[in-house]
């Protein structure tokens, strides 16, 4: 008879073991606060400018959110976070958290970035994939005109083919290390390039191993059919696909654009066809495992207990190489670390830049969980769990 699954998101002990009582402490400070629209709202109007008038709030920003979500200021103090999570069975996707700076001379800049992050994760089981966004190699309105299909002149060809020799230099680096090169996802209006870019990686970098991963939004209602289509065109070109399932991160701004231009919303119509598709898309990537890479990058409870209770079924190692389940850093620890500990492969998106850089990253961040119903009392109430549990 086979043995039943053994993993629960509710024990706090494996959840919360890697933090002192006073990180613990700090956590419920800052969820109860986050839990607070009006005060987000403030925060994302205040904190730039005052930054722009110069006065000293990096310290607040630096002892409370950024602490809380991010890995650090620098990838040497980002890699100590890493080792850290290792100690529990965590693996990191490195994530330069600086929003992208216009202009030729800074997508350049940014590559070396990536490269270093790269040969740092080569050979280290604890840093398994490393995380880029287009928009930081390409200027936004020139990815709008191609996903427009309108034709370029001759100086935007010169352009383009300079955003794809940035992003193949980082992948290349990236199959060279054999680590896993995370292709996040854009707004919609612009996803049709970033989408040929990480085929074409994907079709240069992983024909032995899933290096390359494209990311489907699951709360997009055309992006399960996308996936499908996807899976049958690297399986007719011989390539493994890399499939990064997440529900989305830009639902009211693109709500909100779909409006303005009176076209019809890319958005599900509610969050119960987005749950549907993205259980419905792991089952389709967990059915083909021999021939695609899955990246499970979700806070939902029951899409990660589908897959795990899935895997198990199927006799597959809670260990597959071809599977990580994956959360954000600060947050889903009861996720995380009780998948960890069950043995499944798990990795935390880990941010990492300079304070003021990253902080418009930390402001989008606390305005998506204001917006997801129910995150924060989760969060919250599991903290409040365990430091009962310590009598703290």
């Amino acid at each position: 008879m086979e043995k039943q699954l053994s993993l629960s998101f509710e024990n706090t002990a494996i959840a919360f073991e890697h933090m002192s009582d006073k990180a613990l402490k700090r956590a419920n400070f800052l969820f109860s606060n986050i839990g607070r629209p009006w005060l987000v709202k403030f925060g994302a109007f205040a904190t730039p400018l005052a930054f722009k008038l110069g006065l000293p709030v990096k310290g607040i920003i630096k002892n409370t959110i950024f602490n809380q979500f991010c890995g650090g200021e620098s990838l040497e103090e980002a890699v100590h976070a890493a080792e850290e999570l290792g100690k529990f069975g965590v693996g990191v996707a490195l994530d330069y958290g600086v929003e992208a700076l216009d202009g030729e001379e800074n997508y350049d800049k940014a590559v070396p970035e990536f490269l270093r992050a790269i040969r740092y994760a080569a050979g280290k089981p604890h840093i398994p994939f490393v995380a880029i966004k287009v928009t930081g190699f390409a200027r936004f309105s020139l990815l709008e005109k191609l996903h427009r299909n309108e034709t370029l002149t001759a100086e935007e060809q010169g352009e383009f083919t300079r955003v794809k020799e940035r992003i193949r230099t980082i992948a290349s680096a990236a199959a060279k290390a054999k680590v896993g090169l995370l292709i996040d996802a854009e707004e919609s209006w612009v996803q049709q390039p970033v989408d040929d870019l990480a085929d074409e990686m994907m079709a240069l970098c992983n024909r032995e191993h899933t290096i390359v991963y494209n990311t489907f939004q699951l709360y997009r209602h055309d992006r399960l059919e996308f996936l499908q289509a996807s899976f049958e065109k690297a399986a007719a070109a011989g390539y493994l696909l890399g499939a990064k399932l997440v529900r989305g991160a830009y639902m009211e701004k693109e709500r909100r654009r779909a409006e303005e231009q009176s076209y019809t919303s890319p958005i599900q119509p509610n969050k119960e066809a987005a749950d549907d598709d993205y259980d419905t898309a792991i089952r389709f990537c967990i059915d083909r495992l021999d021939k695609l890479g899955l990246f499970i990058g979700t806070h939902n409870e029951e899409s990660c207990m589908l897959a795990a209770e899935l895997l198990h079924e199927k006799g597959v190692p809670h260990n597959h190489p071809r599977v990580s389940f994956s959360q954000l850093y600060g947050m889903s620890d009861n996720i995380t670390f009780n998948l960890a500990h069950a043995g499944y492969r798990v990795s935390k998106y880990l941010p990492y830049g300079p304070v003021q850089d990253v902080t418009p990253y930390l402001i989008r961040r606390a305005q998506e969980n204001t917006s997801i119903a129910g995150q924060m009392g989760r969060e919250l109430s599991l903290i409040r769990s365990e430091m009962k549990r310590r009598g703290i």
